[in-house]
């Protein structure tokens, strides 16, 4: 299998959105700048942060979600990254 025909995960409103790859890269960046996505997580680690994170962005794409709010990933189970976050660590 192919990387650019592996599937990925969105979680927008506790719903997940199978996507390709390239239709991913697309549909995050416009979801980014209209300002739908605000933060990023762990699916396996069940942690979000900021998407300026660097820990955020070492992490596998195929763990990788996405969030509209704080509220979104609390109430999903995540916690807050220690690293961009720690206020709320």
């Amino acid at each position: 299998m192919s990387f650019a025909s592996m599937w990925f995960k969105i979680k927008t409103d506790k719903q997940i959105i199978h996507v390709e790859q390239e239709e991913l890269d697309q549909s995050l960046f416009k979801r980014i700048r209209q300002g739908e996505i605000k933060f990023a997580g762990n699916a396996r680690l069940k942690i979000y942060g900021k998407l300026s994170c660097g820990s955020g962005k070492r992490m596998k794409k195929e763990n990788r979600v996405f969030f509209k709010s704080e509220a979104e990933a609390v109430s999903l189970g995540y916690r807050a990254c220690k690293h961009c976050m720690r206020e709320r660590y």
